[in-house]
């Protein structure tokens, strides 16, 4: 029988401890561009949210801080309630953004509409990076296992599997397919499979549209003005 170290992850490759710090710095990075948020743009008091997300975040670092092949179920709940947090918030900032765009005498400048739609286009590209990255075939401990769910997401080196013989997904994946969707509204290299991946593109895709139709285009009309 194997050990849990020698079974072989869901691409076939050995399975290796996946290290958190790219997704930890991500989330670190979505709460640095809501403070950078005006306070009318931000559930609540200025520093809650933040506050909140930093609460859960630094003891899943201590607590985990590498990806094992055994997870406990808290955890990864944890894990999730972080992101719905976050992305809660980023949709909250938006529909506050449009509605201060829609008010009769709106006092927003150009300028602060401009950065205030690029800050949340950006968090919302993290966001569902992070979404892709813990969800995806039952997140990454489930991924690395020999008996695995069917995946998510067909990505290139799945359908031409020479082109990366030992190549396993990371987050740096799953935040380019968010980024590409989020520039495109659709996907490009690779395609959802299942319902739930389809939706979670289906919605990212909306708000960077709202963002960048709505939001971005008025604000650059201001400035013309």
């Amino acid at each position: 029988m194997k050990t849990p170290e020698q079974a072989e992850s869901a691409w076939g490759v050995p399975s290796k401890y996946e290290a958190r710090w790219p997704a930890q710095l991500a989330v670190v990075a979505a709460v640095t561009l809501q403070l950078l948020l005006p306070n009318r743009l931000t559930l609540g008091s200025h520093w809650v949210v933040p506050a909140l997300e930093l609460a859960l975040l630094i003891p899943l670092t201590i607590i985990t801080p590498m990806r094992h092949l055994r997870e406990a179920p808290l955890t990864r709940a944890v894990a999730l309630m972080l992101i719905a947090i976050v992305n809660v918030a980023n949709v909250a900032s938006l529909l506050l953004l449009v509605r201060a765009l829609l008010a009769p005498q709106s006092k927003e400048t150009g300028e602060e509409l401009l950065i205030s739609a690029v800050n949340i286009w950006l968090t919302n590209v993290i966001v569902f990076g992070l979404w892709y990255w813990e969800l995806d075939r039952g997140g990454p401990v489930a991924r690395s296992r020999a008996q695995h769910p069917k995946p998510d997401f067909l990505f290139p080196q799945m359908v031409t599997p020479a082109c990366g013989p030992n190549w396993a997904p990371g987050f740096v994946d799953y935040l380019f397919v968010s980024f590409t969707n989020a520039t495109a509204f659709s996907p490009t290299d690779t395609m959802p499979l299942t319902a739930w991946a389809k939706m979670l593109f289906l919605v990212q895709a909306l708000i960077s549209l709202l963002t960048v139709a709505l939001v971005a285009a008025r604000a650059v009309n201001i400035l013309g003005s």
